[in-house]
């Protein structure tokens, strides 16, 4: 379980947020929306354990996120802005080296088949440096096929995607959800996944839900 407990960040002289707190439970995916600059980003870099809020806490099932380190790193999986792949490195060697660092090991065959299934068929032995940007995404996006973190947090996933690759990664979101997952996202697009029965947090000037 997921807890924001009266979060607010400050970034120089201005508020971002204020007093946020929510909680997310197995199955439970929670929509974070607002306008450009309302913190969507910074709320889900600290719910992360990567930015200290001013005020308030993250708890993991009961306890404070950043004081288990480790242990809740190993059980989140955060997908940012920046893909953060190795241009000189090929999808394959992207994909099972970041799952090295994420705590387990994948087998070469796994991560032909999660690139493949990702709409990489075809690429997957390319330097990423000589791949388009929807298509550097999905290196990126790879890693959500075979990681087995039960927290997501996905900061604008669907960006760079074509409407066939936005309608997987839903489907791969629907499935972690369904296995006992939790997912926290934002995104500037519409999609059914954030219209049907998810939780939603509003940034900005009206108040959070």
């Amino acid at each position: 379980m997921l807890e924001a407990d009266n979060l607010s960040c400050v970034r120089g002289d201005r508020r971002l947020f204020r007093q946020i707190s929510f909680r997310l439970e197995a199955g439970e995916l929670l929509y974070v929306h607002g306008h450009n600059g309302s913190g969507k980003t910074t709320l889900l870099r600290t719910l992360c354990s990567l930015i200290l809020p001013d005020e308030g806490e993250v708890r993991w099932n009961g306890e404070n996120a950043r004081r288990l380190r480790e242990d809740f790193t190993r059980d989140l999986l955060y997908l940012g802005h920046k893909n953060g792949i190795k241009g000189e490195l090929t999808g394959l060697e992207n994909l099972r080296i970041s799952n090295v660092l994420d705590g387990f090991d994948i087998s070469q065959r796994q991560a032909w088949d999660a690139l493949e299934r990702i709409g990489l068929d075809g690429h997957e032995d390319l330097p990423a440096k000589v791949l388009s940007q929807g298509q550097k995404r999905r290196v990126a996006l790879a890693r959500l096929l075979v990681n087995r973190a039960p927290l997501w947090v996905l900061d604008e996933p669907f960006t760079a995607l074509d409407k066939a690759a936005v309608e997987l990664l839903q489907q791969v979101i629907r499935e972690h959800l369904e296995r006992g997952g939790m997912a926290v996202l934002t995104t500037h697009q519409e999609v059914p996944l954030t219209s049907g029965n998810s939780k939603n947090l509003e940034l900005g000037w009206r108040k959070p839900a």
